[in-house]
C-alpha cells in the first residue's frame, strides 16, 4: 500500500509511468531529480501519509524510492 501511493506521487510529480518505477528507482539517476523536485515530493509523502516534516538530513539519505517506503513504513 505505501509502495503503491508513493508510485503515484512520484508518476505525477515527474512524468512517468507507476510501471517504470521500482523499489530501485534512484530519484536523481533515473528521474533527473533536483532538490527542489525532491522537497515537493516529501511534501506530498508528509501530506499523504500524515507523518510530520521530512527533515534535510534525512531526505539527503534517501535516494531511491525504497529508502522513502523504509522512511514511510517505519513512521506509520
Amino acid at each position: 500500500m505505501v509502495f503503491e501511493k508513493l508510485c503515484k506521487i512520484v508518476a505525477d510529480q515527474f512524468g512517468v509511468s507507476e510501471s517504470e518505477i521500482t523499489m530501485d528507482t534512484n530519484f536523481v539517476e533515473d528521474l533527473d531529480a533536483d532538490s527542489l523536485d525532491l522537497v515537493e515530493v516529501m511534501m506530498s509523502v508528509e501530506d499523504t501519509f500524515h507523518i510530520e516534516e521530512i527533515d534535510e538530513e534525512e531526505l539527503q539519505s534517501m535516494k531511491t524510492v525504497g529508502d522513502v517506503v523504509n522512511y514511510i513504513s517505519d513512521r506509520i
